[in-house]
C-alpha cells in the first residue's frame, strides 16, 4: 500500500460515513492551525500548509475541485505569512498595530460583485470541465474565501460575516459529500468565527469612530 492509498483508507466510521486518514489529518492540523493563529505561534504556518495538502487530497477524492484550487492559494499565502512572521520575529511576535475598521461602501459593493461574478464563472467552469456534482456551492466557497482572506489581511471587520456565510454553506456541502468529520470541523470554525466577530466588535467599539471607519 502506497502513501496515497493509506491516506484514502478508512480510519473509522462516523454517522454511517467512512472517515479516511487524510480527513483525520485535515481535522487535527486544521484545529491546531486555528489555535496557533489565535496564540500568535509562528508554527501555525507550516501546520497550515500541511492542512492545505491534506485537504487538497481529501477534496480530490470528493470531487470538490474548486476547493482544491482554494487550498493551493491558501498554501501560497501561508508561505508568504511564514516568511513575513519569521523576518519580523525577534524572540517574540510583535503586536499588530493595524486598526480594525469597517468596510467602505465601495469595498462592500466590490466584494459582493466579486463573489457573485466569480461564483458564476467558476461554477460554469466546474460544470463544463469537471464531473463536479455541486459546482455552485463549491464555487461560492472558493470565491467568497478569497474575498474573506483579502478583507482579513486588511483587518476589515465584515470579513467575519463572509467567513460565517462560507461555514454555513460548507457544513451541509461536506456532509453531502460524505465528509462528516470535516463538516464537524467547520461547525467548530463557525463557533470560532462568531467568537472572533464578537471579540473584534468589542475592540472596535473602544476605538475612535473616525479611525474605525476610515478606508485605506
Amino acid at each position: 500500500m502506497n502513501i496515497i492509498d493509506w491516506l484514502n483508507a478508512t480510519a473509522f466510521t462516523l454517522i454511517n460515513n467512512p472517515v479516511t486518514w487524510v480527513e483525520v489529518i485535515g481535522f487535527v492540523t486544521g484545529a491546531a492551525c486555528v489555535w496557533g493563529v489565535a496564540r500568535q505561534k509562528i508554527w501555525n504556518w507550516p501546520v497550515g500548509i500541511l492542512n492545505n495538502v491534506a485537504f487538497a487530497i481529501l477534496f480530490l477524492g470528493a470531487g470538490l475541485y474548486g476547493e482544491i484550487l482554494l487550498q493551493v492559494i491558501f498554501a501560497v499565502i501561508a508561505v508568504y505569512g511564514w516568511i513575513k512572521w519569521s523576518r519580523g520575529a525577534s524572540g517574540s511576535v510583535g503586536s499588530n498595530d493595524l486598526l480594525i475598521r469597517s468596510a467602505t461602501r465601495a469595498e462592500t459593493l466590490a466584494g459582493v460583485a466579486a463573489v457573485v461574478l466569480a461564483t458564476a464563472a467558476i461554477a460554469y467552469l466546474l460544470h463544463a470541465g469537471t464531473d463536479s456534482l455541486v459546482p455552485i456551492p463549491d464555487a461560492f466557497v472558493l470565491a467568497a474565501s478569497l474575498v474573506a482572506t483579502y478583507a482579513q489581511a486588511k483587518k476589515i471587520f465584515e470579513h467575519w460575516h463572509v467567513w460565517i456565510a462560507i461555514d454555513l454553506v460548507s457544513i451541509p456541502l461536506y456532509f453531502s459529500r460524505g465528509l462528516a468529520l470535516t463538516a464537524i470541523l467547520y461547525i467548530g470554525f463557525l463557533g470560532l468565527c462568531i467568537y472572533g466577530l464578537v471579540g473584534w466588535n468589542r475592540i472596535r467599539a473602544t476605538k475612535s469612530p473616525e479611525l474605525a471607519t476610515a478606508g485605506v
